[in-house]
């Protein structure tokens, strides 16, 4: 049994296949780089005989310098009744520049007959031909034996039959393909078993997740004897996916001892994940083992308690060994510990005696109940802390604001907003249009704020979102307005909660500018003395 695993990562072919995923060139070399970086020992870059974005990925890739992993090109075997050498798709592999070929052919009798329509005898000559013919070009080949569970439990000594012919024409690597992604760990361990008497040529696993099962009968086949994990960062694939390397890697090595990558690429795994999920423009998972937001977050209040005297008491492994990290959460189910925690993050003077930290701990819980939701909205969270613990002086104060909307039968919607806010004293009356309602509000605000706080000009919003609370209420239910704010080197989450949207969004962008001023005396302590004179520090 291998004592390490390698890893073949097709999150820029497999991956691509999976709905709502498309990836540009550019997109795909971004990828490849942090998939070398992370330590992943083979990357498909895509079919190049089937479409010109992927034949230009491996002629860019073709002078590039890549430290950990070798870059494959995927085709199929030759089509039937034809020669190898002569096959366009075969020579397009050849001609990628690719160091690695991988090429699959058919293991289950049944697609034999029925999707390419030829004999079984055929089949096994184009799986021998084409692993030969490239071989011969040079290139180190993995043979994708697709199906071959499938069409191992229909006619086990054929699907063997067409691995043997690879393995004689001298593919360097079997892998075993669960392609309909419906078996199930205990048949994958007896079938990888029975193919590692069969054939003394390396074997990989290559799963899909249509039973929820890729990362289980990967695992499964590895401690049978499988040397080749393939899957796909954050499980994209086709229907319901690929095995997914981000829970297959630490799971590997942390979990059943084997070497994949070092331990400092491990500590990239996270961030790698979530890079990729951004370049890919999929939302991730919040609840996604090991590398999702809340795969070490914990918001009961007992088990914060817990966490506290001894992390293991509710933590699998360490976060910071896969590059995440521990979070708690403050809401209607906190206890002091909850609390405790978030003020010893911010370096507040906490008190489990004090009786603000009660008043705190039922405000949350009043809050929750409105409708708030802090787990998603630290930065307001983080305010209403710093006020409960410290006191914030308000760098400004409403008096009114009034919305304009006009629309007029051949134009389009025009929003202006009128805002009056006191600062520090003085009353400010301004006015701004915007393309939207929010947006004339926050230009008005802005406007009225930068001749104070100058620095709000390279802070802006990212990302809004509104969800409806009660949906009973139809339009006049509440809503919650969770908006996502930069400036561009850090970013941050506010919330608001009312049956107006626009009072909502109002909280919300009222807590973004507040949270990027009153920020300002922790990143930047060379200010103090500005920071004073704006008021952003109590005395």
């Amino acid at each position: 049994m291998p004592t390490s695993v390698k890893i073949f990562d097709t999150t820029l072919r497999d991956g691509t296949q999976g709905e709502g995923i498309s990836l540009s060139v550019e997109d795909k070399i971004k990828i490849a780089r942090k998939l070398d970086e992370l330590g992943v020992h083979y990357i498909e870059g895509g079919w190049p005989g089937s479409n010109s974005k992927d034949i230009e990925f491996f002629e860019r890739v073709r002078d590039m310098k890549f430290n950990n992993a070798k870059i494959t090109a995927f085709g199929s075997t030759r089509r039937k009744d034809s020669i190898a050498s002569d096959d366009i798709n075969l020579n397009r592999l050849v001609e990628s520049g690719a160091q690695v070929a991988t090429i699959f052919g058919k293991s289950w009798d049944f697609h034999v007959h029925t999707a390419i329509q030829t004999t079984l005898e055929e089949n096994l000559a184009m799986i021998y031909d084409s692993v030969l013919y490239l071989k011969s070009c040079g290139l180190e080949v993995i043979y994708d034996a697709e199906h071959f569970f499938d069409g191992y439990k229909n006619n086990p000594d054929y699907a063997l039959q067409t691995i043997t012919k690879a393995q004689d024409a001298g593919a360097d690597w079997i892998v075993l393909c669960d392609t309909n992604g419906g078996s199930l760990p205990g048949e994958v361990t007896a079938i990888v078993t029975a193919v590692k008497q069969h054939v003394s040529t390396p074997v990989g696993i290559h799963a899909h997740n249509d039973c929820e099962l890729g990362v289980a009968n990967s695992l499964a086949a590895v401690q049978a004897g499988a040397g080749q994990v393939q899957g796909t960062i954050n499980g994209y694939g086709e229907r319901c996916g690929n095995a997914n390397l981000s829970s297959i890697i630490p799971n590997l090595q942390l979990k059943l001892g084997y070497h994949v990558i070092s331990e400092e690429q491990l500590k990239s795994l996270t961030p790698v994940s979530r890079y990729i999920s951004e370049i890919a423009n999929m939302h991730m998972p919040i609840n996604q083992p090991y590398v999702g937001n809340a795969a070490f977050a914990h918001k009961g209040g007992i088990h914060v308690s817990a966490i506290l005297k001894d992390a293991s008491t509710y933590e699998h492994t360490k976060p910071e060994l896969v590059g995440n990290k521990q979070r708690v959460l403050v809401s209607e189910l906190a206890g002091q510990s909850n609390v405790l925690v978030k003020a010893q993050e911010l370096n507040l003077d906490f008190n489990k005696e004090h009786q603000k930290t009660k008043e705190v701990i039922e405000k949350i819980k009043d809050l929750e109940h409105q409708g708030y939701q802090f787990e998603g909205a630290d930065a307001t969270l983080e305010l209403l802390l710093r006020e409960a613990f410290e006191g914030l002086e308000e760098i400004f104060t409403l008096e009114s604001f009034k919305m304009l909307v006009e629309k007029s039968a051949n134009h389009s919607v025009a929003s202006e907003a009128i805002v009056k806010v006191k600062v520090h004293g003085e009353t400010i009356y301004t006015a701004a249009e915007g393309n939207g309602p929010l947006n004339a509000l926050d230009n008005a605000l802005r406007k009225a704020l930068l001749q104070y706080y100058p620095d709000i000009k390279n802070v802006h919003l990212s990302d809004y979102k509104v969800r409806v609370l009660d949906e009973k209420g139809a339009t006049a239910g509440k809503v919650r307005v969770l908006m996502e704010t930069t400036d561009f080197n850090t970013t941050w989450n506010t919330l608001g909660v009312s049956s107006n949207i626009i009072e909502a969004s109002w909280y919300a962008l009222v807590d973004s500018l507040r949270y990027a001023l009153i920020g300002r005396q922790r990143v930047e302590p060379a200010n103090k003395e500005q920071n004073e004179r704006l008021g952003l520090i109590n005395h």
